[in-house]
């Protein structure tokens, strides 16, 4: 199979178009003579960002350097190629119009958006028909929003009363704060649900009074909700 612009380039790499008539999985897979192998740094990027994946451990001697989305290595997934000797960027049907693979081995992407999300492969060719195979993920992430926590009630009395508390948020990390600190659970009085967020205090005593928070987090950003003090009546 050939790839766009490839005819564009033979007058310059005379071995191009002979490379991408030959599909890369055709070509035997080179094993380094140490553990390291090639790889790709899995990365974490918040949605607009750049982003650059690297490689590890690439094998010396590389002619060209090729760029897939997936785990399949098909012409259709081919983001982009660079020919080590030329510092010229050939471009593949995955390409999306921001991405650019770079001498250094690198791969940057512009403006990273949630379809950006997923498997990226790397495909160093060698020479004698040899090739090296390595792998990364890419994880993006939106900014969290500020969740909202209720509480069944906020005037309780000591040792009569229980309070339970929703945080309400479509993130999945949670923790709770009391009085802008990280809350020290009580396991004989307070439980908390499964999806963490749910807390329950049963029975309420005195030093429960305060201002009750979640925070939530992804890894590249955390916010507290409003705080909602709680006013514990004894006697």
């Amino acid at each position: 199979m050939e790839f766009p612009a490839a005819s564009a380039h033979r007058r310059l790499v005379p071995w191009l178009g002979l490379l991408l008539a030959v599909f890369p999985s055709s070509l035997p897979i080179w094993i380094p003579p140490t553990t390291a192998q090639l790889s790709i740094a899995s990365t974490f990027a918040a949605e607009g960002q750049d982003v650059i994946l690297r490689t590890r451990n690439s094998p010396p001697g590389a002619l060209v350097l090729m760029w897939y989305r997936g785990m399949e290595l098909k012409s259709s997934n081919l983001i982009g190629f660079i020919p080590l000797n030329l510092n010229q960027y050939i471009t593949g049907p995955k390409y999306s119009g921001r991405e650019t693979a770079k001498l250094d081995g690198s791969l940057i992407i512009r403006k990273v958006t949630p379809s950006d999300l997923g498997l990226y492969m790397v495909v160093a060719v060698l020479p004698k028909y040899q090739s090296a195979i390595g792998y990364g993920w890419l994880n993006v992430y939106r900014p969290v929003s500020v969740p909202t926590l209720l509480a069944s009630n906020t005037t309780v009395t000591e040792n009569e009363d229980a309070v339970v508390m929703t945080c309400y948020t479509d993130e999945s990390t949670i923790n709770w704060l009391f009085n802008a600190e990280s809350l020290l659970f009580n396991a004989e009085r307070m439980k908390l649900s499964q999806d963490q967020r749910t807390l329950t205090i049963d029975p309420i005593r005195r030093e429960d009074a305060g201002n009750y928070q979640c925070k939530v987090s992804n890894p590249i950003s955390s916010i507290e909700s409003a705080p909602v003090e709680l006013d514990v009546k004894y006697q």
